[in-house]
């Protein structure tokens, strides 16, 4: 597979709600990739994934890290059990041999995860904190040592506007349910967009969204990690 919304410097979006599910290495994984920069099974990329119930996947190592927000359904390893709304982030080195009992939807990122600190959430347990604007709430997931990579849950309050503001390092987004609009186009629950390092725009929310935000990391060294 080539490599897709490689460049980082340009405006990319992917409707995965409209596109097929793909075969994985596993006959009972599918994912539909948004991102991928290097070779399709070693390169860094940014998918949802699918596990259909009773699915296994061979014990493999995550050079350059993971990231697991889980969409649906409960997604397991040798470490335990994670329901809809937990994050994972699992640094260089991990191993494990993902399943799923019941099947289960996640957003899954590779190779995108520099820092050596693990991460879990779950996110339910988590408070609302105000942001910036009224009508914005946010609940913090990571924020890199230096500042740079912020990674957010976000929720809008139906007919909330936020003014148009600048992305010095850049933005990706994942809609996990509602709508939002900006002047580049209308999204959906399930759509993915990326905006590059000084980017600006200005978003509405006509019923409401929730929302995955990562901030920075999306800057002119190409690493869409850090």
């Amino acid at each position: 597979m080539p490599s897709l919304n490689a460049d980082l410097s340009q405006f990319a979006v992917a409707h995965t709600g409209e596109a097929c599910w793909q075969a994985s290495p596993s006959p009972t994984v599918w994912r539909k990739r948004v991102y991928l920069d290097g070779p399709a099974e070693a390169g860094r990329v940014t998918s949802v994934v699918r596990y259909d119930a009773g699915s296994r996947f061979p014990a493999h190592d995550h050079p350059g890290g993971e990231e697991i927000l889980v969409l649906d359904g409960v997604f397991s390893d040798e470490q335990g059990d994670y329901p809809a709304g937990h994050f994972l982030l699992n640094p260089e080195g991990f191993r494990h041999a993902p399943f799923s009992d019941a099947g289960c939807t996640l957003l899954v990122k590779l190779r995108q995860y520099p820092d050596s600190v693990p991460v879990h959430h779950d996110t339910a347990a988590l408070d609302w904190e105000p942001g910036r604007v009224d009508g914005v709430h946010v609940k913090m997931l990571y924020a890199s040592p230096d500042g740079g990579v912020i990674k957010r849950l976000v929720r809008v309050d139906a007919g909330t506007g936020i003014p148009s503001h600048d992305h010095p390092g850049g933005e990706e987004v994942f809609l996990i349910e509602g709508d939002a609009r900006d002047e580049r186009g209308v999204y959906g629950p399930g759509c993915w967009a990326r905006y590059p390092a000084g980017a600006s725009h200005r978003v509405t929310s006509q019923g409401g969204a929730l929302l995955y935000v990562q901030t920075g990391g999306f800057g002119a060294n190409g690493q869409a990690g850090r």
